[in-house]
């Protein structure tokens, strides 16, 4: 899976987070979808009552104590030498904004929310706006009767064919049927499954010169892409699985991504603007083709860092350097977990098939911030050792541990990796990823701490989709390899460093095929530097903390002014523009331009200071 992050989604510029800070995503006119929608939004509001409630005794900061610095992921070494100075990234979500550069080389925007010509409302789309309102009612259950009856004013039957066809093709889920009440006709519109009804789409309905797949732009606010697509896949009543897009986007930010959804028209989609906050869709097409992930060319990024404390020269300094030269491409520290179990010590145990020690460390107590219901979970599992006993702790069933445990409820504590199973494979596979990653940050220090910032011989590039060991590159040519049963590695000591690190870990370098297929290994390769490209940057001046620096989308389709600069202020914020390549890590590159942890532990210390 290509992704660029950042870090810090956890991380709220309240040191606080148990003290809700943002409304819900879900706006007030589409909330109540039924029982499973209620159900689920319950789940949520006891979620976080939950977590306000365990926050009484230790604040986050405190809690933070006990996570990863980046020196516990490998992540070492600079290439610049300009002196460091500290700043707040991600204050607000508003101060990290990601566009997303498609496969042609666009950097998308969302600026027309207009659905497509052929949809504008013609003469024969039958439905009155009331109408409209009325059957949307009925598909989201919030209609105190079981059916909408629509008179046929003039009874023919292309007149009657219309109306069928436009209630099934605007209401999925809804059904129609024929009924003459007092020598009048209406069409009448119910429910034909009740409220567990998802509806496929309608493949007959959908017109014949019209490709399936509706594009558009996403943009969201402080959600991750996941959590979006399943929002809008129950407002629509379809599976989530009819969308489509190239890569998955921040939490905690504002991003602007194309996705793709199967036979859904850009009416409905559009419709949604009215239902959803911190939500829009906008920028419709039909293409023959769903979005398939890595597609895209990278991201573009805008970030605010808050509060700077460098002078005007070591901005410039900083900016300049990664500009020309860039930044070490380590993977960033979300890939890693925020306890103090690393996501990469299950990795591990899962390549040395120790299925006891993944069970243990996926269940186990830990020290660092986690959710009251977690923690109790947690207490009852290592007390009894009884899935069904520590399931019973867990509101939330959807998390990677209450997947576990039931698995383990219903396979038993001896099938362990069918138990395992339960876990959703991508979820299953991140843990190896990121032990991936873990060796690959630790090597790649290890390589620049040997060499510097000078290919040398032994080193390896990429040639024609061949990996070869050279001399005479630039070092921004140079890659290093994922461990993995289909790479080779370099011939220079830092290829016996490999096998050194791998072989610690009781794991054999030459094979590293799995008994489970799924956790075999092949491999890839990452260049050790990323040059960012579109690189500009602006020093700000400004008085209120909470005053938004960036003028966003949707600021820009209302119409709404953009930011207003000071010339002397309180505070001082650096504003930087940049693109990257899909899988790079924008936290990476900033943390090249502070010369700083950008561990959430440290974050969180920074502004807790900065706050107090």
């Amino acid at each position: 899976m290509q992704r660029s992050r950042s870090f810090g989604d956890e991380l709220n510029s309240n040191p606080h987070p148990c003290v809700k800070l943002q409304g819900r995503d879900v706006g007030n006119e589409c909330t109540n979808e039924g029982d499973d929608e209620e159900k689920l939004l319950e789940e949520e509001q006891e979620e976080e009552e939950d977590t306000v409630a365990e926050c009484d005794g230790e604040t986050f900061a405190e809690m933070m104590k006990h996570g990863l610095t980046e020196q516990d992921v490998g992540i070492l070494k600079f290439v610049s030498d300009h002196e460091g100075f500290s700043g707040i990234l991600k204050e607000r979500y508003s101060d990290f904004v990601v566009h997303e550069i498609n496969k042609e080389g666009k950097i998308l925007q969302l600026d027309d929310l207009s659905v497509p010509p052929d949809e504008q409302p013609t003469k024969s789309q039958v439905l009155t706006q009331e109408q409209k309102e009325q059957l949307e009612a009925l598909q989201l259950f919030k209609n105190k009767e079981d059916t909408v009856a629509i008179e046929v004013a003039e009874d023919t039957k292309e007149n009657r064919t219309l109306l069928h066809r436009e209630v099934k093709t605007l209401f999925p889920g809804l059904e129609t049927k024929t009924e003459e009440r007092e020598g009048r006709k209406f069409i009448v519109a119910y429910h034909a499954a009740g409220k567990k009804a998802l509806a496929a789409p309608r493949k007959h309905s959908w017109p014949k010169n019209r490709g399936s797949f509706c594009h558009c732009v996403l943009y969201k606010e402080n959600k991750d892409t996941m959590d979006a697509i399943n929002v809008l896949s129950k407002f629509l009543r379809v599976r989530p699985n009819v969308f489509s897009y190239m890569g998955t986007k921040d939490k905690r930010a504002i991003t602007v991504q194309e996705i793709a959804v199967l036979k859904i028209s850009a009416e409905r989609m559009a419709h949604l603007n009215k239902c959803l906050m911190n939500f829009k869709l906008g920028n419709f097409s039909y293409k023959k083709h769903p979005l398939k992930l890595g597609e895209l060319q990278g991201n573009h990024f805008t970030v605010v860092l808050r509060n700077i404390t460098g002078s005007d020269e070591q901005v410039q300094q900083a900016m300049t350097s990664l500009r020309d030269t860039g930044f070490i491409n380590y993977y960033g520290m979300q890939r890693f977990g925020t306890t103090a179990v690393p996501t990469y010590q299950v990795g591990r145990a899962i390549l040395q098939n120790d299925w006891e020690e993944v069970m243990d460390l996926i269940l186990k107590p830990r020290p660092g911030a986690e959710k009251g219901y977690l923690v109790r979970c947690r207490e009852e599992w290592a007390q009894s050792q009884d899935p069904e006993a520590a399931l019973k702790k867990l509101p939330v069933k959807r998390c990677v541990e209450g997947q576990l445990l039931r698995g383990l409820a219903k396979y038993g504590k001896k099938n362990i990796i069918t138990a395992f199973g339960m876990i959703p494979r991508n979820n299953r596979l991140m843990y190896i990823h990121s032990y991936q990653s873990y060796v690959w940050n630790t090597m790649v220090s290890k390589r620049v701490e040997a060499f510097g910032l000078k290919a040398v011989e032994g080193d390896l590039v990429l040639k024609g989709g061949e990996c070869l060991s050279v001399k005479n590159h630039s070092i921004h040519d140079v890659v290093m390899p994922l461990p993995g049963f289909d790479v080779i590695y370099p011939t220079h000591h830092v290829g016996k460093v490999y096998r050194e690190l791998l072989s610690a870990d009781n794991l054999d370098i030459d094979n590293m095929r799995h008994k489970v297929r799924d956790y075999s290994l092949a491999g890839a390769y990452r260049r050790v530097l990323i040059r960012p490209q579109d690189v500009s940057w602006q020093l700000i001046h400004y008085n209120d903390p909470r005053v938004p620096l960036v003028h966003t989308d949707v600021e820009k389709l209302e119409g709404k002014p953009a930011p207003v600069f000071l010339k002397e202020g309180k505070y001082r914020a650096l504003k930087m523009e940049f693109s990257l390549p899909p899988s790079t890590y924008a936290t990476m590159a900033i943390r090249e331009v502070l010369k700083m942890d950008t561990s959430i532990k440290n974050q969180t210390q920074l502004n807790t200071t900065w706050l107090n």
